[in-house]
This record gives structure tokens, C-alpha cells and sequence, in this order.
């Protein structure tokens, strides 16, 4: 048994050996892969910004937001831009994504993204094409009626209890047909799974009518994996380590010891050999969300899932027997249960790296977590989430395009979900239909789970690090990949570029057909059978 650990250094980084099990393979956090290769893009790549470089880009948009408002015909008077992320193209383009306010209100539904280019063309890119006004920001309803609407819909839907957290706040509520004012509420509770609930409940402030909702809390399931011996990032902390992470903005990982709340207590240890009974899911969740960093810095360019260079956390032994894990936005964590009968911790590197996705989602597009943005929105999860397992090039878990190949949810052995064929697991689909937006979040996905395969890997017959696939296409056309690499720079860039929190299918090919002229040109290949694959999955 070979440890492989550095240098001592006091209060510094260290390399761990994790031993996870009896049996033993040493396998280091890979610095590339197969999607990670090279290719020489058009002048849309996009700039590796650093947390300085971005947060001063952010600043100096923020100052010149109110001249950005009228240029692109705003109401000067009572529409104001908020900056929240601002992403620059090797060709001097700048993306300005922007939230938008009304008198003084959110705009939920309002936001926009401006591209400008270097020689000041400029190009916007809405959630919503819709004139933003309403004929009073008075309400004729009382903030209390909106609170015992939201806990009625909560408590007959996702909660077994239910609470309102905070009081009702005003907003417009832009993102579905015409403006109209409104109150969010936010009800916190357990959903029945025993998964925190924190649902957004939109109701008219005027009639009282419900208009929209969605569970902030965003789900997966998996299990812990046997990851062998992997490199860890650990922190010297006296005479002992942590598991602190400062080579990726002090992520830090903690043991709730079965409770719900709060952190619990940071992961210690005498020597920086980790693994061995409660330790064992805090080293593994320690390692995904190091592999799921090093994705998004070296394929990606970004930085942190906020992309300002800071850590998230991760919490371990979540509740009793609960088979689940998820991220929350509002504490910017993780959070892994331990499984029926608490014996297999939900510690997963594909886990790790599609919750975590939720998390770079809500900090750039925010797509909605409702209809056919939601579907997008949970495919965004499962697209990075593969990405990221072909990344880590872990031979104890090679990646594939399977969803939750190892917890074994069916008792048969197979996958949660499949990308070549969506439908192979009974409830998702493979191609668009009108009715899609009324399916799951996490079978409405399937369309696009299946863009990203066909895009990647071409219809038919193909056998992928030793897993077989056969995917069809809606009108039976051949499609030839172009790597998995490229179709995963294309759905990057539409996501941080072109998508906002409305984006449906037929919009997200928009996006993609952009953002693959950005990087290929749009008379490349890559460009030709982006356009191919949309319509083999019946989004024309």
C-alpha cells in the first residue's frame, strides 16, 4: 500500500492518498483528458478570466449600465440593469449578462444578455421580447393573502410541512406572457423524500391567481463510488489536516453526522492518509468537487462555479436513510445523504459534478426549473456531469454516457438514465414534442441528453470505452459526431452566452447554431451538424 502524499508545508496545500476500500488502485486527478484536447477554434473562444479580472469587468459594466439601458431602449425612467456576469470572447466580443428591474422591483423573467462587439455592433439576447409595465405597482392584495396562497400550494404539492421562510416580496412577473405585478414566496419545508424543500410560489397581486413555481432545491441520485486511491487537496491545520481545499477557493468538506442543518464539523485527521468508515464519503465527496473544479478551470476556462474563484462545500451523512443528494444555490453547497439504512453514502463523482452544474446553471442562464427550461436545465447537469466523468479519467469509474450507472435504481442493473436513447429508461424522451414541457424536469431533459450524445458520438451502432450504444434519430438521418470535446464547448458557450432563464428548446438551437459560428464559423461542419442533430431530435 503506496501513499502518495507531498512535501510538508505548515499551512499549506497537501496531496492525500485516499484508501476507499480493501482492494487498491491508485489512480491522481487526471490535468486533461480526451476533452480536453486542443482544437483551433474561431475568435469565439472565450477568455479564461481570473476572479480579479472578472469581478472588475462586472464593476466597470455595472458603471456603465444605465447608458447600456437606454441604448438598447429601456425606459430610462423606471428600468434599471443589475450586471451579473460578464464573459469575453478572443475576438474583443463582450456578453453582459444583466437581471432588470422595474421602479425599483426585480423583473423575474427580464433578463437579458448584450453582445457587443469589438468595432460596437451590438446584438441582445432576452428572456422575454415583451414590454415591461404594469399600470400600478400598488397591489390590491395584502402581502398575507399571497403567503397563505403559496403555503396551500406548497403543502398539497412537493412538502409533507411547510412554512413560509420569509415574507412575500413584489416583483413583475415577466417570464411567461404579458407583465404583471406580483409576489414571490418562498416556502421552506421537507419534501416527502426528505429532501429540504424551498419552493418559489409567483401569485397575481392583484387577483391572487397563482402563476408559476419551482423548487430552488434541485435533485439527483447516485452513490458512493469506488474511486481507489485518488490525490487530494488537503489543508495543514496544527498538528493534524482538513479537508480544505485552497487550491480551488477553499472548498471545505463536512461531516453533518446525520443531521440537517447547518455545516456539522469540518473533516479532520492526524495524518493526511484519509478513508475508512465516516471518512470515506467525505473523501470521495472531496474528490468529485476537485474533479468537477479542474473540469470547468482546464476544458472551460472558468473559475469556480460562480466563476469568481471561490469554493463551494460539501456536506456528508445528510439525515437519516436519506437516499438522495442535491445542491442548494442559497448556501452555495452540496449536500450528499447516506442511502437506505445509511449504509451507501449518495458520494458519487457523477453526482458531484451534475449537482454542482445546478450550481454554474443559476449563476449564468438561471434557467427556470419548470417546463422545457427545466428540462434544459437538468440536461445542462447530465451533459457537464458526463463531461466531467470523461474528464477524470478514473479507471475504477471510466466515463460514459450513462446517468447513475452505479446505484443500481432499478435493481436490474441498469442506468438512472441513458443518452444515446432517452426512452430506455421508460419515462424519458428522445426527441421534442409540444407536449414536453409538461413532462419531469428529469424526463424532459432526454431531448437534449440525446442532442448531446448524437452531437458527440453520431447516430447507429458505436461501441465507447467498451459500453455499446445505438442511437436513433426522429427522422432516421445519419449524423456523424464531432467529439465530445467540441459539443461540449458549444453547449458552454450557449449556456453562458445565449441562453437566459426562459430558453425552451427551439430557442436553445438558436443559441447553439450561435454559439458554434462564434467558435467554427457558420459555414463550418461543426455548425452544419449542430443544425443536423437539432432536427434529428425534432427541433426545427
Amino acid at each position: 500500500m503506496r501513499s502518495i502524499t507531498a512535501t510538508p508545508r505548515k499551512n499549506s496545500l497537501r496531496a492525500a492518498a485516499l484508501v476507499a476500500s480493501a482492494a487498491m488502485v491508485v489512480i491522481g486527478v487526471q490535468s486533461g483528458s480526451a476533452n480536453a484536447s486542443a482544437d483551433k477554434a474561431q475568435g469565439g473562444q472565450q477568455l479564461a478570466l481570473s476572479a480579479g479580472q472578472r469581478a472588475s469587468a462586472v464593476k466597470e459594466a455595472q458603471g456603465e449600465a444605465s447608458s447600456t439601458a437606454a441604448k438598447i431602449g429601456l425606459d430610462a425612467g423606471k428600468e434599471k440593469l443589475v450586471v451579473r456576469d460578464v464573459v469575453k470572447d478572443a475576438d474583443g466580443t463582450v456578453h453582459t449578462r444583466y437581471e432588470r428591474t422595474y421602479e425599483g422591483l426585480p423583473v423575474l423573467g427580464g433578463d437579458l444578455v448584450v453582445h457587443q462587439k469589438k468595432n460596437g455592433a451590438r446584438d441582445v439576447t432576452k428572456a422575454t421580447d415583451a414590454k415591461i409595465a404594469v399600470p400600478s405597482t400598488t397591489p390590491s392584495l395584502a402581502p398575507a393573502a399571497a403567503k397563505k396562497s403559496a403555503l396551500s400550494v406548497a403543502a398539497g404539492k412537493e412538502t409533507a410541512k411547510a412554512d413560509a421562510d420569509r415574507a412575500p416580496r413584489k416583483v413583475i412577473w415577466a417570464a411567461q406572457g404579458k407583465p404583471v405585478l406580483a409576489y414571490e414566496t418562498v416556502v421552506t419545508g421537507v419534501q416527502k423524500d426528505g429532501t429540504p424543500s424551498k419552493l418559489h410560489v409567483i401569485t397575481d397581486a392583484n387577483t391572487g391567481e397563482k402563476l408559476f413555481q419551482d423548487e430552488a432545491i434541485e435533485t439527483g441520485t447516485g452513490t458512493s463510488t469506488y474511486s481507489g486511491k485518488v490525490s487530494l487537496s488537503t489543508t495543514k491545520s496544527g498538528s493534524g489536516y482538513t479537508l480544505t481545499d485552497g487550491d480551488r477557493g477553499g472548498h471545505k468538506t463536512y461531516d453533518l453526522n446525520q443531521g440537517t442543518d447547518g455545516t456539522g464539523a469540518l473533516f479532520t485527521n492526524a495524518s493526511d492518509v484519509w478513508g475508512g468508515g465516516r471518512q470515506t464519503a467525505g473523501v470521495d465527496a472531496h474528490y468529485g468537487a476537485a474533479v468537477t473544479w479542474d473540469f470547468y478551470k482546464n476544458v472551460l476556462g472558468r473559475s469556480g462555479i460562480k466563476g469568481d474563484g471561490k469554493g463551494a462545500y460539501s456536506r456528508v451523512h445528510y439525515g437519516s436513510g436519506y437516499v438522495n443528494a442535491f445542491w442548494d444555490d442559497e448556501c452555495f453547497c452540496m449536500t450528499y445523504g447516506d442511502g437506505e439504512n445509511d449504509s451507501h453514502p449518495l458520494t458519487a463523482l457523477d453526482v458531484a459534478a451534475h449537482e454542482m452544474s445546478h450550481g454554474v446553471t443559476s449563476a449564468t442562464a438561471n434557467l427556470r426549473y419548470s417546463g422545457e427550461s427545466g428540462g434544459l436545465n437538468e440536461a445542462t447537469s447530465d451533459i457537464f456531469g458526463t463531461a466531467a466523468e470523461f474528464y477524470a479519467n478514473n479507471a475504477t469509474d471510466p466515463g460514459d454516457y450513462l446517468i447513475g450507472e452505479k446505484i443500481d435504481i432499478n435493481g436490474d442493473g441498469t442506468p438512472l438514465r441513458y443518452m444515446d436513447k432517452p426512452s430506455k429508461d421508460g419515462r424519458s424522451k428522445d426527441y421534442w414534442s409540444s407536449s414536453l414541457g409538461n413532462v419531469d424536469v428529469h424526463y424532459s431533459s432526454g431531448p437534449a441528453n440525446h442532442f448531446y450524445y448524437l452531437l458527440s458520438e453520431g447516430s447507429g451502432s458505436k461501441v465507447v470505452g467498451g459500453v455499446s450504444y445505438n442511437s436513433p434519430t426522429y427522422n432516421n438521418s445519419k449524423i456523424t459526431g464531432i467529439g465530445r470535446d467540441k459539443a461540449t464547448k458549444i453547449w458552454y458557450k450557449a449556456l453562458t452566452t445565449y441562453f437566459t432563464s426562459t430558453t425552451n428548446y427551439k430557442a436553445a438551437r438558436t443559441a447553439t447554431l450561435k454559439a458554434t459560428a462564434d467558435l467554427y464559423g457558420a459555414t463550418s461542419n461543426e455548425y452544419k451538424t449542430v443544425a443536423a442533430t437539432w432536427t434529428a431530435i425534432n427541433v426545427k
